[in-house]
Protein backbone atom coordinates (compact mmCIF):
# COMPACT_ATOMS: atom_id res chain seq x y z
CA UNK A 1 0.00 0.00 0.00
CA UNK A 2 1.46 3.45 -1.05
CA UNK A 3 1.98 6.23 1.90
CA UNK A 4 -0.15 8.85 1.51
CA UNK A 5 0.62 12.49 2.25
CA UNK A 6 -0.82 15.51 3.02
CA UNK A 7 0.14 19.57 2.41
CA UNK A 8 1.42 21.25 5.51
CA UNK A 9 0.65 24.86 6.17
CA UNK A 10 4.71 25.12 5.17
CA UNK A 11 3.93 23.77 2.18
CA UNK A 12 6.05 20.58 3.30
CA UNK A 13 4.90 17.36 2.84
CA UNK A 14 3.62 15.43 6.08
CA UNK A 15 3.56 11.47 6.14
CA UNK A 16 0.41 10.07 7.20
CA UNK A 17 1.18 6.71 8.87
CA UNK A 18 -1.18 3.88 10.13
CA UNK A 19 -2.96 4.22 13.52
CA UNK A 20 -0.62 1.46 15.00
CA UNK A 21 2.71 2.76 13.74
CA UNK A 22 1.42 6.47 15.45
CA UNK A 23 0.54 4.75 18.57
CA UNK A 24 3.84 2.68 19.11
CA UNK A 25 5.99 5.98 18.33
CA UNK A 26 4.39 7.86 20.95
CA UNK A 27 4.57 5.13 23.09
CA UNK A 28 8.59 4.63 22.47
CA UNK A 29 9.02 8.06 23.34
CA UNK A 30 7.27 7.97 26.32
CA UNK A 31 9.15 4.91 26.86
CA UNK A 32 12.63 6.93 26.18
CA UNK A 33 11.31 10.13 28.44
CA UNK A 34 10.13 7.89 31.52
CA UNK A 35 14.19 6.27 31.49
CA UNK A 36 15.24 10.02 31.25
CA UNK A 37 13.17 11.91 33.80
CA UNK A 38 11.08 9.83 35.65
CA UNK A 39 7.37 8.56 35.56
CA UNK A 40 5.99 11.65 37.03
CA UNK A 41 7.82 13.89 34.87
CA UNK A 42 6.98 12.66 32.00
CA UNK A 43 5.01 15.82 30.16
CA UNK A 44 3.13 15.49 26.79
CA UNK A 45 5.40 18.42 25.54
CA UNK A 46 8.55 16.10 25.97
CA UNK A 47 7.13 12.80 24.30
CA UNK A 48 5.72 14.65 21.18
CA UNK A 49 9.11 16.20 20.84
CA UNK A 50 11.26 13.46 21.71
CA UNK A 51 8.90 11.53 18.63
CA UNK A 52 9.38 14.26 16.57
CA UNK A 53 5.47 14.33 16.58
CA UNK A 54 2.82 17.27 17.04
CA UNK A 55 0.69 17.57 20.46
CA UNK A 56 -2.21 17.47 17.71
CA UNK A 57 -1.09 13.82 16.69
CA UNK A 58 -0.58 12.52 20.50
CA UNK A 59 -3.84 14.09 21.35
CA UNK A 60 -5.84 12.48 18.81
CA UNK A 61 -4.51 9.13 19.36
CA UNK A 62 -4.12 9.28 23.22
CA UNK A 63 -6.18 12.72 24.52
CA UNK A 64 -4.09 12.52 27.27
CA UNK A 65 -1.46 11.82 29.10
CA UNK A 66 -2.63 9.34 31.41
CA UNK A 67 -3.89 7.04 28.45
CA UNK A 68 -0.15 7.60 27.08
CA UNK A 69 1.13 6.27 30.43
CA UNK A 70 -1.62 3.54 30.62
CA UNK A 71 -1.04 2.15 26.83
CA UNK A 72 2.85 2.27 27.52
CA UNK A 73 2.70 0.38 30.67
CA UNK A 74 0.63 -2.35 28.50
CA UNK A 75 2.89 -2.37 25.90
CA UNK A 76 5.54 -3.86 28.09
CA UNK A 77 4.09 -6.22 30.00
CA UNK A 78 2.27 -7.57 27.02
CA UNK A 79 5.59 -7.67 24.84
CA UNK A 80 6.99 -9.59 27.91
CA UNK A 81 4.15 -12.26 27.73
CA UNK A 82 4.40 -12.63 24.61
CA UNK A 83 7.60 -13.46 24.84
CA UNK A 84 7.61 -15.77 27.69
CA UNK A 85 4.41 -17.34 25.74
CA UNK A 86 6.20 -18.36 22.70
CA UNK A 87 8.37 -20.16 24.85
CA UNK A 88 6.42 -21.75 27.74
CA UNK A 89 3.91 -22.71 25.44
CA UNK A 90 5.74 -23.93 22.80
CA UNK A 91 5.71 -27.80 21.83
CA UNK A 92 9.32 -27.81 19.87
CA UNK A 93 11.25 -28.59 22.93
CA UNK A 94 12.32 -32.03 23.72
CA UNK A 95 12.61 -31.77 27.49
CA UNK A 96 11.04 -29.74 30.61
CA UNK A 97 14.41 -28.79 31.48
CA UNK A 98 15.31 -27.42 27.82
CA UNK A 99 12.33 -24.86 27.94
CA UNK A 100 13.49 -24.05 31.37
CA UNK A 101 16.64 -22.94 29.63
CA UNK A 102 15.35 -21.00 27.17
CA UNK A 103 13.00 -19.08 29.70
CA UNK A 104 15.98 -18.39 31.62
CA UNK A 105 17.79 -17.36 28.15
CA UNK A 106 15.02 -14.97 27.28
CA UNK A 107 14.72 -13.50 30.60
CA UNK A 108 17.91 -12.00 30.58
CA UNK A 109 17.81 -11.32 26.61
CA UNK A 110 18.99 -8.30 25.76
CA UNK A 111 15.61 -6.90 24.31
CA UNK A 112 14.01 -8.05 28.27
CA UNK A 113 16.80 -6.43 30.20
CA UNK A 114 17.47 -3.35 27.70
CA UNK A 115 17.79 -0.39 30.86
CA UNK A 116 15.17 1.47 28.92
CA UNK A 117 12.69 -0.76 29.61
CA UNK A 118 14.05 -2.01 32.78
CA UNK A 119 13.70 1.55 33.67
CA UNK A 120 10.04 2.15 32.37
CA UNK A 121 9.22 -1.57 34.42
CA UNK A 122 10.29 -0.09 37.86
CA UNK A 123 9.01 3.43 36.94
CA UNK A 124 5.61 1.93 36.70
CA UNK A 125 6.36 -0.74 39.64
CA UNK A 126 7.15 1.87 42.11
CA UNK A 127 3.87 4.06 41.29
CA UNK A 128 0.99 0.90 41.07
CA UNK A 129 0.34 1.13 45.01
CA UNK A 130 -0.92 4.54 44.73
CA UNK A 131 -2.41 4.14 41.00
CA UNK A 132 -5.17 1.88 40.80
CA UNK A 133 -5.11 1.22 36.94
CA UNK A 134 -1.27 0.60 37.03
CA UNK A 135 -1.55 -1.53 39.88
CA UNK A 136 -4.37 -4.08 38.59
CA UNK A 137 -2.35 -3.92 35.13
CA UNK A 138 0.96 -4.64 36.65
CA UNK A 139 -0.75 -7.59 39.13
CA UNK A 140 -2.33 -8.85 36.18
CA UNK A 141 0.47 -9.67 34.32
CA UNK A 142 2.42 -10.64 37.30
CA UNK A 143 -0.50 -13.47 37.33
CA UNK A 144 0.03 -14.29 34.34
CA UNK A 145 3.53 -14.80 33.95
CA UNK A 146 3.52 -16.85 37.38
CA UNK A 147 0.73 -19.17 36.07
CA UNK A 148 2.80 -20.18 33.32
CA UNK A 149 5.81 -20.39 35.52
CA UNK A 150 4.27 -22.54 38.02
CA UNK A 151 3.07 -25.08 35.20
CA UNK A 152 6.48 -25.78 33.99
CA UNK A 153 8.09 -26.22 37.79
CA UNK A 154 5.18 -28.38 38.35
CA UNK A 155 6.44 -30.77 35.21
CA UNK A 156 9.53 -30.47 36.45
CA UNK A 157 8.85 -31.10 40.26
CA UNK A 158 7.14 -34.51 39.18
CA UNK A 159 10.68 -35.48 37.77
CA UNK A 160 12.67 -35.12 41.54
CA UNK A 161 13.35 -38.10 44.14
CA UNK A 162 12.26 -35.01 46.79
CA UNK A 163 8.79 -33.56 47.12
CA UNK A 164 9.01 -29.81 45.89
CA UNK A 165 6.95 -27.17 47.01
CA UNK A 166 6.12 -26.07 43.81
CA UNK A 167 4.23 -22.77 44.73
CA UNK A 168 6.85 -21.13 47.10
CA UNK A 169 9.67 -22.30 44.19
CA UNK A 170 7.40 -20.18 41.43
CA UNK A 171 7.17 -17.18 44.34
CA UNK A 172 10.60 -17.61 44.99
CA UNK A 173 11.94 -17.78 41.98
CA UNK A 174 9.45 -14.88 40.33
CA UNK A 175 11.41 -12.20 43.29
CA UNK A 176 14.63 -13.38 42.50
CA UNK A 177 14.10 -12.31 38.64
CA UNK A 178 12.95 -8.93 39.63
CA UNK A 179 15.78 -8.34 42.11
CA UNK A 180 18.16 -9.80 39.67
CA UNK A 181 16.73 -7.20 37.33
CA UNK A 182 17.33 -4.75 39.66
CA UNK A 183 20.72 -5.09 39.92
CA UNK A 184 20.80 -5.35 36.08
CA UNK A 185 19.67 -1.78 36.19
CA UNK A 186 20.92 0.11 38.84
CA UNK A 187 24.39 -1.22 38.97
CA UNK A 188 25.00 -3.41 35.11
CA UNK A 189 28.77 -3.37 35.56
CA UNK A 190 28.79 -5.39 38.87
CA UNK A 191 25.07 -7.39 37.53
CA UNK A 192 26.09 -8.21 34.09
CA UNK A 193 23.31 -10.35 31.83
CA UNK A 194 25.74 -13.44 31.99
CA UNK A 195 26.12 -13.44 35.78
CA UNK A 196 22.30 -12.87 36.53
CA UNK A 197 22.06 -16.16 34.05
CA UNK A 198 24.18 -18.26 36.64
CA UNK A 199 22.59 -16.75 39.67
CA UNK A 200 19.19 -17.83 38.46
CA UNK A 201 20.67 -21.18 37.12
CA UNK A 202 22.19 -21.85 39.93
CA UNK A 203 18.74 -21.11 42.50
CA UNK A 204 17.25 -23.78 39.67
CA UNK A 205 19.34 -26.17 39.70
CA UNK A 206 19.35 -26.20 43.68
CA UNK A 207 15.70 -27.09 43.15
CA UNK A 208 15.88 -29.26 40.39
CA UNK A 209 18.87 -31.44 39.84
CA UNK A 210 18.00 -32.85 37.13
CA UNK A 211 18.15 -30.57 34.83
CA UNK A 212 21.77 -29.84 35.09
CA UNK A 213 23.95 -30.84 32.09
Amino acid sequence: MQTKTIDSVAGKKRVILPRAVRRQQLILATMRCISKVGLSSVTMAQVTKEAGLSRGIANLHFERKENLLIETLRFVTDEYNRGQAEILDAATFSSAAEQLAALVQFQFSRSVTEATKMAVWFAFYGEATSRPTYQKICADSDARAARSVRALFTQLGAMQEALVDVGAVTDGYIALIDGLWLNILLAPQKMTRAKAKRVARTFLEGVFPSIKA
